[in-house]
């Protein structure tokens, strides 16, 4: 494996490693093998993600590595979730802690995390294939555009028609004036379902 390039590289590159160290240790405390929930951990790689996200990110190849990394982190921040709100509901009542005995029942297995964003559509058939968050789209082009991209990248693998800068762009303005009441970021996420490409629109949770 060739060393990274830059700096900026390396800085990626232990994102990711955080990321993968926070997701072992959420499957730990959900299989009882962590006593608490690892809240250090999580606010080290939330306080890198929002570093990196407020960064103006030039190279494309950097900006579409660090674009997976959050759709990833968005995946399994999302993922977790539910696996504590299932782990809640299966404590009551009396929650005792994991691996403190007591009666709790075994967790659920942790589920595979949706596939993160991808530069083209591998194969058909049901997938994510790019996610991002906007709050001003006239102020974040850059990243209008790379949507914009995506989008046309997955509608040409599939087989239909591209779509104009133009009236994306106003869909995406529409969108955000929808979801985004009292300046709250919207999330979209491009699908590709039964061979047909979709854009989705909500307001994104607080992080």
């Amino acid at each position: 494996m060739a060393p990274p390039r830059s700096e900026f590289e390396r800085e990626l590159q232990m994102l990711e490693t955080e990321l993968k160290r926070l997701e072992a240790e959420y499957n730990m405390f959900f299989a009882g093998r962590l006593p608490r929930l690892p809240w250090d951990q999580r606010a080290r790689v939330d306080t890198l993600m929002k570093r990196f996200d407020r960064m103006h990110i030039r190279n494309t190849g950097d900006r579409f590595r660090f674009q997976t990394i959050q759709s990833r982190w968005a995946a399994f921040t999302e993922l977790w979730e539910r696996q504590l709100k299932a782990q809640e509901m299966g404590r009551r009542p009396g929650r005792p802690r994991p691996g403190a005995g007591g009666g709790m029942p075994t967790p659920p297995p942790v589920p595979s995390p949706p596939p993160p964003a991808r530069e083209s559509v591998q194969r058909l058939g049901e997938q994510t294939v790019a996610t991002t968050r906007l709050r001003d789209p006239a102020a974040e082009e850059e990243r209008v555009h790379a949507l914009y991209e995506q989008v046309v990248r997955a509608r040409k693998e599939a087989g239909e028609k591209p779509v104009e800068y133009a009236r994306f762009t106003e869909l995406v303005r529409a969108q955000v004036r929808k979801h985004g009441e009292g300046g709250r970021e919207v999330a979209f996420q491009v699908d590709v379902k039964d061979g047909k490409v979709t854009l989705s629109a909500k307001a994104a949770e607080e992080a």
